[in-house]
Formats: structure tokens, C-alpha cells, sequence
């Protein structure tokens, strides 16, 4: 076993204040670097976030970012006692390459271990208290006497058809177990769809990304060595209106977006918009991944139907990725991938170069616990949980002259837009996000700059604020006193 210096190595990290990227987004792109070319190894401990922001110079809650960013990747990991180190299970780089072995995208979606400390305002962490049931436990204790064999490459057929099951019911799109394809999560969906996208289409891909938007997707198309579209989004999400009109032979080759819970401004896109985006895509070539992101978690109404639930199940255009990472756990690693047939039968080759990154044993789990109707029930369960807690936030921010919560129908977020101060200069917003994070940071509350979402920035170009989180693994008690935390950072900062 290779012996790991309990000292962090100091890496040469320059971050560019010009540059368009945000710095948590250079930071952890520095570090996701460094991880690759065998420069951290697996198992060694990063530099503690106060010491690393101190040396760089910037805000501890730049660097909290890009760490939480490469945890939810599977890059580092976060273990009680133990700091922040980069993820043991990683493979280490080919001597001879200096790149990982293929299965880096497996080990990429490996759940991080529990953090030191809960940051009860974190966004995109959602509760897992209430998962452990008598159907889990009925699962996982089936599952077990298949943990020796291996799925098939294109998934387990028992869960493949749950899966169809489960996105006719809760998401009105009535497609074959044939079109679903079991991958490790979203990311390593649409790894799968770039690389079968890539190898037929002979040229640099071209991708359009909404703006605001996830950033997790689109690096992995960036990683993919894609060119990157900022795309404009109003309160309704992706604006259809201001697509680029071209041809098969030029323009985009792929556009990801978020149609039913718009990521993280919450918009969502109405059914006119949904046509006119499928007649575009139809008529330009263009692949449209729909990442069904916490697409299910509404707190008002029912979930709306799947953007796939248009389109055409044998020439269709939609790519729908999804995972249950937020609505069960993180730790299952486990998602699928819907496509018709057309698009299919460029992706299954892949499949079969790359075999099939889930387990047999979480297969059969997941299969047995989605035909039992638990998720069901338990998703109902946490979409009244986190209801309460977003009626909770609005109670306690309200009233805040300069700072408001943006509209949001589900999910496990919350946005808090900030506005200049009367008679302050352009940049005041900016500056109020800046000193809001820093108050929020200090007191270790884990919310993320509302800035740090956009793709193009530029002068009137991105709104300022915080994106919190409404999920998260504290208790409610605890989550009360983390917002009456955040309500009063923002009375002493936004004081004229």
C-alpha cells in the first residue's frame, strides 16, 4: 500500500480575476487537473479551506465551492476527522499515458464520504433520513444473493422496465424498457451520449447550455473537448425564441436543458416553448438532452410530463437523463438514460466498448424497491418536507428591503436575488454578494453565489445573490436556525 504524506501538497494555482470563468469554477478546474495527471494522488489530503483561500487570496467560500463542486463529482472526498482529500478510490494515471483507466467514469460518481461538519444551507444535497424503510431493507436483502453476477451492458431488465414503469407514471412518458439505458448518474449518461455523438459525427461537437445554468453538465462536455453556447433563460427557462437557426451540416450538435425545474433560477418551460424547441431541434439536427434535474420535487401541482414525452419515439430528438441521486441517495450512484431508437442505436455500441458501470447487487436492489412503489410514497413524503422548509424561507426573508426569493415551484433550493442600494453604483449588487458570502461563510452556512451560475458574463449580464439549499441531512431545528442565521447577514449587509 502506498504510504500518503499527511501534509497537503502546495500546488502552483494562478486564478485569473479578468477571466469570464468564475474563480470557484478555475479553482476546481486547476485542481480536477491535478488530479488527473497524477499531481494529487488518490488518498492525499488538499489544503484546508481557510490556508488554501488565504494563500490564493480570495474568499474561503471560493475554495469551499470548488471543493464541494469535485465532491459532488467524485474527485475529493470528505471524511469525519479526516479533512478533504482526493477520492482513494480513484485510479491512478497510466505511467506510460498519463491517464486514468476507463473506468475514471465510474469511479467519478463514487459517494463522497460524510463531510466533517453539516452545512446546513448547502445546495443540491438532499435528505436521506427517511430512506431507510422495511421496502429498502426488503430490497438490499433480495439483491444480495445477486451481488456475484454482472448486469448486462445495456442494464438489468427487471430495473430497465421499472424504470419505463416509473417515467410513464410519475413523468407521462410511455416508452419501451428498449429506449432505457441503466447508467451511474446524469454525468456519466451524457459522457456516454458524446462519445457515441463524437465518434459518428467526425468533427469537434458543439454544445448550447443554458445561461444560468448547472454547471456539473457542462463540464463534462467541456472535458469532452467541446465548444460551449451560452444560451439566454428568462423566468420561464430557456428562451426557444432566441435559438440559432443552421443546418445540419453547422451550428450546435447538442443543446442541454432543463425544462421542467430550470436550474437555478426554477423556471419552467411551457408547452409552446417545448414544441418550438422540438420543431428546432427536428429541423437543425440538434441532439436535446433533457436533464429531468429534481424534475419530480414539486412544491405546487403535479410533476409535469417529461420533455421526451413529445417527441417522437423512433426519429425523435430528446435524450433524457436522469438519476436518483436526489430523490433516494447519492451514494447509489445509479441513473438511466432515455433515448429513441434512432439515437439509441448510436449509443449501445458504446455501451458494449465500455460495459455497463452499475453493480448486479444495485440493480436488483433498485429494481425490486422502485416495483415495490416505495419511491412512490417516499418522494411523495420529501416533497411535502422540503414545501415546508421553502415556506419556511420565504417567512423568514421576508420583508428584506434589497434582497427577495425568487419564485421556485420545487426542488432543494432556494434562490435569494440581491438588488442594488438607492443610489448605489453598478457594481453595488456584485459587492453585496461578495460581503454576503463572505458573512455566510464565516458563520459556515454553505450557500453558493447566484453569480458563480453563469456561463457568459459581463456588464447587466448575471443577477447576484445566494443559492441555498432546502434538503440536506440537518434536522429542521438546526435548518431554522442556519436561515434566521442567513436573515440576519442580509439585515446588517443590505443596511443602506
Amino acid at each position: 500500500m502506498q504510504d500518503h504524506p499527511s501534509a497537503a501538497a502546495e500546488l502552483p494555482i494562478v486564478l485569473d480575476r479578468a477571466a469570464p470563468e468564475p474563480l470557484p469554477a478555475q479553482l476546481a478546474g486547476a485542481l480536477r487537473e491535478a488530479i488527473d495527471r497524477g499531481a494529487l494522488r488518490a488518498g492525499e489530503p488538499v489544503t484546508a479551506t481557510r490556508e488554501f483561500a488565504r494563500r490564493l487570496g480570495v474568499a474561503r467560500g471560493v475554495v469551499v465551492a470548488a471543493y464541494e463542486q469535485l465532491i459532488a463529482e467524485g474527485y475529493l472526498a470528505a471524511g469525519q476527522g479526516r479533512g478533504t482529500r482526493v477520492q482513494p478510490e480513484l485510479k491512478q494515471p497510466d505511467p506510460a499515458t498519463g491517464r486514468r483507466a476507463p473506468q475514471l467514469a465510474t469511479a467519478r460518481q463514487a459517494p463522497p464520504a460524510p463531510r466533517p461538519a453539516i452545512r446546513p444551507l448547502a445546495p443540491g444535497v438532499p435528505d436521506t433520513s427517511a430512506v431507510d424503510t422495511p421496502a429498502w431493507r426488503a430490497a438490499w436483502r433480495g439483491a444480495v444473493a445477486r451481488a456475484h453476477l454482472e448486469a448486462p451492458e445495456l442494464g438489468d431488465p427487471a430495473l430497465r422496465e421499472q424504470i419505463a414503469e416509473h417515467l410513464r407514471r410519475m413523468r407521462g412518458t410511455a416508452r419501451s424498457a428498449e429506449d432505457v439505458i441503466v447508467t451511474a448518474g446524469a454525468r456519466e449518461g451524457l459522457t456516454l451520449l458524446l462519445t457515441a455523438l463524437g465518434s459518428t459525427r467526425g468533427k469537434r461537437l458543439t454544445v448550447g447550455v443554458e445561461d444560468p445554468g448547472y454547471p456539473s453538465l457542462r463540464r463534462v462536455a467541456i472535458g469532452h473537448g467541446a465548444e460551449i453556447v451560452a444560451l439566454p433563460v428568462d423566468a420561464q427557462g430557456l428562451d426557444t425564441g432566441a435559438l440559432p437557426e443552421s443546418g445540419p451540416e453547422g451550428g450546435l450538435d447538442l443543446v442541454i436543458v432543463t425544462p421542467s425545474h430550470q436550474y437555478p433560477l426554477g423556471g419552467s418551460l411551457p408547452l409552446s416553448r417545448r414544441r418550438q424547441l422540438l420543431d428546432w431541434a427536428a429541423r437543425s439536427g440538434v441532439v436535446v438532452v433533457e436533464d429531468d434535474y429534481d424534475s419530480e420535487l414539486r412544491h405546487t401541482g403535479a410533476p409535469l410530463p417529461a420533455l421526451a414525452a413529445l417527441d417522437d419515439p423512433v426519429d425523435g430528438s430528446v435524450v433524457l437523463l436522469g438519476t436518483f441521486s436526489k430523490t433516494v441517495s447519492q451514494a447509489l450512484a445509479a441513473g438511466f438514460l432515455l433515448a429513441p431508437a434512432g439515437l439509441r442505436a448510436r449509443i449501445e455500441p458504446v455501451r458494449a466498448d465500455l460495459g455497463g458501470p452499475v453493480p448486479a447487487v444495485v440493480q436488483s436492489a433498485l429494481a425490486a424497491y422502485l416495483g415495490s412503489g416505495e419511491l412512490r410514497r417516499h418522494t411523495a413524503r420529501m416533497r411535502r418536507r422540503y414545501a415546508a422548509r421553502r415556506e419556511l424561507v420565504l417567512e423568514l426573508l421576508h420583508g428584506l428591503p434589497g434582497a427577495r426569493v425568487r419564485p421556485m415551484s420545487g426542488g432543494l433550493h432556494a434562490v435569494v436575488q440581491l438588488e442594488a442600494r438607492p443610489g448605489a453604483g453598478a457594481g453595488d449588487a456584485a459587492e453585496l454578494e461578495r460581503r454576503v458570502l463572505a458573512a455566510s461563510d464565516a458563520a459556515d452556512l454553505g450557500a453558493i453565489p447566484l453569480s458563480a451560475y453563469w456561463q457568459r458574463r459581463g456588464p447587466g449580464g448575471e443577477l447576484f445573490g445566494l443559492v441555498i439549499g432546502t434538503g440536506g441531512r440537518s434536522g429542521d431545528e438546526e435548518f431554522e436556525r442556519a436561515v434566521r442565521a442567513l436573515r440576519a447577514i442580509l439585515r446588517d449587509e443590505l443596511v443602506v
